[in-house]
C-alpha cells in the first residue's frame, strides 16, 4: 500500500510541495501538500491531483486533474474553493459536475492519454493506446457521458472481438477500465469499476502465449555466426549482435545514442527504460568492436545504429525482418530469456547480479530499499563471460542444461 509522505511531526503539513518537487518526483506514491491535497504518482509515471475532504459527514476523494493540465498553484486554488463549499454544507462534487460538465467517454479517454503520454517512452505504444479505443470503443461509447456507461455498454464493445482478436480485446478492456478509473478519481463516477467484473459475462478465451519465442541458449553462438553471414544490412546485424551481447531490449538498442556511451559503459537514461530507472551496461570487448564499426555508418549522426539516414535510428522492424530472412520463429526480445537461462544453468553468478543485468525491478520492497548500487563490476564480469560464450565456435551441447558449469 502506498504510504503518505512528508508529514511533519506534531502538525499537519501545509504547502509542502513545490513546483520543482512535483516535477522531480518519480517514485509511485501519494505525496501530501497539506489540507487534504495530495499529488498521486502512478506506477506508470502519470501524476494527478486529489483532494480528500469531508462532504456532508462522509469522506470523499475528489480528482482535480493531471499535472500536465493543472499546476500546483491551480490545484491549491481548486482545492481551496472546494473546501469552502464543503464547509458551507454543500456538495462540491455535484457543483463540480454542474460547473465543468460530465465529459463523454471520448473526451475522458483523450484526457487520460494526454496526461499519461509524457511518461511513456515507446511512441508506438503511446499511439496504439488511443488508437485502439478510437477503433473499437469510440463507435459505441465515444459520445456517451462517462457517468452513464454501464456493463452492457462495455460488453457491446468487447463481445465482437473477444474471441476473434483476444489480445486486442484484452487491451481494449484494460484501457476502458483505465478511463473509467480516471472518471471516478475526477468525481464523475462512483462505485466499483464495472470493467473489473465484465470478463465473467464473456466466454473463456483460448490460452495465450505467455512468453516471447526464445532460441535455446546453446544455439545462440551458431545464431550469431549465421547472423554475421546473413544478407541483412550491416547496421542491422551490428545492432542485433549488440542487443544479444548486452541482453537489452529492442528499443533500448535501436535508439541508443553516442552521447550515452563513455569508455566501456553504456548509460541508458531513466526515460528510455521500462522501469524508469537509469541503467548502466558494461560493454565487453566485442561490443566496443561493434561500436567502432557502427561509427563508420553513423556519419556524425546522434544514433549509434542509424537507419536510412544518419538522423534516424533503425526501424523497429529491422530485427523482425532479419529473423524472417533466417526463417526462425523466435523474437529479438527472446534473447534476454536465453541469456537468463544460460546464466542460471551454466554459471555461478548470483541471482541478483543476473537480474540487475536485465534491469529487472526488485519486487521485494525491503530488499529494494537496502540496495543502492547497481553491481556494475560484478555485472562486467558476467557480461564478459556471456560475450565469450556467444562469440565462441562451440557446437550446441547434445543435452541442454548440463550440470557441469564453467568457472567464472
Amino acid at each position: 500500500m502506498w504510504g503518505e509522505t512528508m508529514k511533519r511531526k506534531g502538525q499537519h503539513p501545509d504547502r509542502v510541495l513545490t513546483a520543482v518537487k512535483v516535477k522531480s518526483l518519480k517514485e509511485p506514491g501519494r505525496y501530501a501538500d497539506g489540507n487534504g491535497l495530495y499529488l498521486i504518482v502512478e506506477p506508470s509515471g502519470a501524476k494527478r491531483w486529489m483532494l480528500r475532504i469531508m462532504v456532508q459527514g462522509r469522506r470523499r476523494d475528489i480528482g482535480l486533474g493531471g499535472v500536465q493540465i493543472v499546476s500546483l498553484a491551480q490545484a491549491r486554488e481548486r482545492a481551496n474553493n472546494l473546501r469552502k463549499v464543503a464547509r458551507a454544507g454543500g456538495d462540491p462534487i455535484a457543483e463540480k459536475k454542474a460547473k465543468v460538465g460530465v465529459p463523454t467517454f471520448a473526451e475522458a479517454a483523450r484526457q487520460v492519454h494526454a496526461e499519461r503520454a509524457p511518461a511513456w517512452s515507446n511512441k508506438k505504444h503511446t499511439d496504439q493506446w488511443i488508437n485502439t479505443l478510437v477503433t473499437y470503443a469510440f463507435p459505441a461509447l465515444g459520445k456517451r457521458r462517462v457517468d452513464q456507461i454501464d456493463t452492457p455498454d462495455v460488453l457491446n464493445v468487447l463481445s465482437p472481438i473477444w474471441l476473434k482478436k483476444p489480445e486486442t480485446a484484452r487491451r481494449v478492456k484494460q484501457r476502458i477500465g483505465t478511463v473509467l478509473d480516471w472518471a471516478k478519481a475526477a468525481g464523475f463516477r462512483s462505485g466499483d469499476n464495472i470493467v473489473h467484473g465484465v470478463s465473467k459475462r464473456l466466454p473463456r478465451q483460448p490460452e495465450r502465449k505467455r512468453h516471447h519465442a526464445t532460441l535455446p541458449y546453446a544455439e545462440v553462438p551458431a545464431f550469431v555466426r549465421t547472423l554475421r553471414a546473413n544478407d541483412s544490412n550491416e547496421p542491422t546485424k551490428l545492432a542485433f549482435e549488440f542487443l544479444i551481447l548486452t541482453a537489452t531490449r529492442t528499443n533500448e538498442v535501436l535508439r541508443a545514442q553516442w552521447s550515452e556511451v563513455k569508455d566501456d559503459v553504456w548509460t541508458i537514461s531513466a526515460e528510455r527504460m521500462k522501469a524508469r530507472r537509469e541503467h548502466r551496461v558494461p560493454l565487453p570487448r566485442r561490443c566496443l568492436t561493434i561500436l567502432r564499426r557502427a561509427k563508420q555508418f553513423s556519419d556524425g549522426g546522434e544514433y549509434v545504429f542509424c537507419g536510412r539516414s544518419p538522423e534516424k535510428p533503425l526501424s523497429n522492424m529491422a530485427f523482425l525482418m532479419a529473423l524472417r530472412r533466417m526463417k526462425l520463429d523466435v523474437t529479438a526480445h527472446g534473447f534476454r530469456s536465453a541469456f537468463r537461462d544460460w546464466a542460471a544453468e551454466r554459471t555461478n553468478f548470483p541471482r541478483e547480479v543476473c537480474e540487475m543485468a536485465l534491469a529487472h525491478t526488485i519486487k521485494d520492497k525491503s530488499e529494494a530499499a537496502y540496495r543502492r548500487g547497481d553491481l556494475l563490476d560484478k555485472r562486467r564480469e558476467l557480461m564478459t563471460t556471456w560475450s565469450a560464450f556467444v562469440t565462441s565456435h562451440r557446437k550446441p551441447a547434445g543435452k541442454r542444461g548440463s550440470k557441469s558449469k564453467p568457472r567464472r
